[in-house]
């Protein structure tokens, strides 16, 4: 693919956006549709057929059939798909005959959908464009699009390091809020008690309800708004202006007046296709009549003045809101934000989107709910979505190549070759870490059984070792030992692979530290780890243990057991006695007899717990050092190999997870 869209299909207002292949670095540029950047969402099929979208649908005089609003339906009514496809109709043709987009090139569009959107309602979503005739279509979710705008916004320069951070992304629209967050390459929506239909629309309903009430005409003005849909939306959508109007800008109005006068037409006009008028907004007081091209009504026009000032601004904000339950649009807003910092705590980054982002109201509330996060918007929140959505066809495209690559990487021997050279160190690393714990844990606790009699015989000290041994190793405190040991021995298995990933990532415009394992590759982190309790389980170290209690029976128990308890002044005179007992039965008769016999327990305890721990202190490093001598005859070749290649597949798993953080953009 060359050249990349990004449609930003809005409830209540639009945008498009495009880059190309080889625009890294570029921002997206805004497309103009019906010569507007953000472009009202909404279309009139006319009296002779021609359709018309945008602001020009709004006023049109000869329209038979007019429609807004219609994308917040999708997911319960089936009707507005008929609406969805004959505005993403209008779109195409729209940038079709500005030449901002050729058929013949090779395109592809990225629409954008809520963030709670299932997959069935994604690809439902989807066929309609493809059905409209567009080029091949990618849906992703809006909240991941204006988060990749962040990523990449010269503006902000906060680049990829956005992707190791947590973040709430906020996308505040005309007819509702998204809440998504995004914490190591995640992304959930955050339902808000339902809130689902909290959005700026309100208030533009509110400012016209409260206009309405105001009027001396009110009762007749109130009952065209009922009974003429074009007439409603035509003064809501001149409502919302005029509130955008004044927001924009409020110390401005503090000391002007900022109104809207319409003169609305009863009789056949309640009832005809179109409330038509001027396009220019009138402030001040300056009349607009909605007569459209017949200048000389019969009837008489209600003339409706909206005005926006402080006292309306206060209002709209703070009095009791339609569809929130008697609270304010405030109120709803907060509360909101509550429940989502009771799911997520305190993110790092909060990220404000959508038009209605830019009123200073949303950033202040954002801001005191989460006093600790770094509350960040770009300079035009309403094309955020847009832009994030055309970066996306273009990263997606290199992250394809990145992705062959990292999987042709995995496809070596590489990483299993680095591994395998390393292993015996491993091992290594494993025995001077384990020995001392197992002796200080398992056989002090073996000789304390057999010192108070559990254990009736030195010839079932190998099995019981065996079992204290498995015990152990079991134990938490052992996994976190085996944990640091691996840990530890990760990071030069780590390194010698940035030798195959830097390359990757240099030539994808990728930061090298996103295939860097040093920085992921630690049991502390939560999703990208090295279980050691799979890797090594008891029958894995097999090996270990058997090696282990050799040695410690060996040493322990040689010499007819007189190693065992030859330990200080009264170990001297009982081996003493057991010395006289091999010089009148015989060495070989001794210690066969010395094995299987029930030694009285005084006897065990004329051997003192410090002595036997001081003997164990002084074999430590007799133990490891057996071990090594005896590793490469000791040790299961096959098993290391299979240990190699479990340990290389967990790595190269890291490799693919990471490489997903890398796209967290492309959903």
């Amino acid at each position: 693919m060359e050249q990349f869209y990004g449609f930003d299909l809005g409830d209540a207002e639009s945008a498009v956006a495009r880059t190309r292949k080889d625009a890294a670095g570029e921002e997206p540029k805004i497309l103009p549709v019906c010569d507007a950047p953000s472009f009202i969402t909404a279309y009139a099929r006319l009296s002779d057929g021609r359709l018309l979208i945008g602001e020009s649908a709004c006023y049109s005089a000869d329209a038979v059939t007019r429609r807004v609003r219609f994308k917040s339906r999708f997911l319960n009514d089936p009707a507005c798909v008929k609406d969805i496809r004959t505005f993403a109709a209008g779109v195409l043709a729209e940038l079709i005959g500005s030449g901002n987009l050729v058929k013949e090139n090779d395109n592809v569009v990225y629409i954008g959908c809520p963030a709670g959107w299932q997959k069935t309602d994604r690809e439902r979503y989807r066929a309609i464009f493809e059905q409209t005739g567009y080029p091949p279509v990618r849906i992703v979710s809006e909240s991941r699009a204006a988060l990749i705008s962040a990523c990449l916004s010269r503006h902000l320069q906060i680049g990829y390091d956005i992707l190791s951070k947590s973040v709430l992304v906020v996308d505040v629209g005309s007819s509702t809020t998204d809440f998504a967050f995004i914490e190591s390459g995640r992304e959930v929506e955050l339902h808000t008690a339902g809130e689902v239909m909290l959005g700026g629309g309100i208030t533009d309903e509110m400012l016209l309800r409260e206009s309405v009430l105001a009027s001396p005409d009110s009762a007749a003005i109130q009952k065209i708004l009922d009974e003429s849909e074009p007439w409603r939306s035509y003064c809501e959508f001149a409502a919302r202006r005029l509130k955008e109007k004044y927001f924009s800008d409020e110390e401005y109005w503090a000391s002007r007046s900022c109104s809207r006068n319409i003169e609305i037409l009863p009789s056949a006009d309640t009832k005809g296709s179109a409330a038509a008028g001027r396009k220019d907004s009138a402030a001040g007081g300056r009349k607009e009549s909605a007569a459209g091209s017949r200048k000389d009504s019969a009837a008489a026009g209600h003339m409706l003045t909206i005005r926006m000032d402080r006292a309306m601004a206060k209002k709209l904000m703070e009095a009791p809101a339609p569809g929130l339950d008697g609270r304010s649009f405030q109120e709803a807003f907060c509360e909101s934000l509550r429940l989502v910092r009771e799911k997520i705590g305190k993110p790092e980054l909060l990220f404000l989107t959508g038009g209605v982002s830019k009123l200073p109201a949303i950033r202040t509330w954002c801001q005191e709910a989460f006093p600790e996060t770094t509350v960040i918007t770009t300079a035009q929140p309403e094309f955020s979505v847009a832009r994030g959505l055309a970066h996306s066809g273009r990263i997606d495209e290199d992250m394809k190549e990145f992705r062959r690559e990292v999987d042709d990487l995995i496809e070596t021997s590489a990483v299993e070759r680095i591994v395998s050279a390393r292993m015996e160190q491993l091992y290594n690393s494993i025995v001077d870490t384990l020995t001392d714990p197992i002796l200080e844990t398992a056989a002090m606790h073996v000789f304390d059984r057999w010192r108070s009699g559990e254990i009736s015989r030195l010839s079932e000290i190998d099995e019981e070792l065996r079992k204290e041994i498995e015990h152990y190793l079991r134990s938490e405190e052992a996994q976190k030992l085996l944990g640091t040991v691996v840990s530890s021995w990760l990071r030069p298995v780590a390194y010698e692979l940035e030798e195959y990933t830097m390359p990757i990532c240099v030539r994808h415009n990728v930061p090298y530290r996103a295939l860097n394992l040093t920085s992921y590759l630690s049991l502390s982190d939560i999703d990208i780890r090295i279980d050691t309790k799979d890797i090594f389980g008891i029958e894995q170290i097999t090996w270990l243990i058997n090696t282990i209690i050799t040695i410690l029976v060996s040493l322990l128990c040689g010499g007819s057991g007189i190693a065992l308890i030859a330990g200080g002044l009264k170990g001297i005179l009982a081996g003493a006695i057991l010395s006289l007992g091999v010089l009148l039965i015989g060495q070989e008769h001794m210690e066969n007899t010395m094995m299987d016999l029930n030694i009285p327990k005084p006897l065990r305890r004329l051997i003192t717990k410090n002595a036997f721990g001081g003997r164990l202190h002084r074999i430590s490093t007799e133990v490891k050092a057996n071990f090594y001598s005896n590793l490469e005859n000791e040790k299961n070749e096959e098993l290391t190999a299979r240990l190699a290649s479990e340990i290389s597949a967990q790595i190269e798993e890291c490799l693919k997870k990471m490489a997903q953080v890398v796209e967290i953009p492309l959903g």
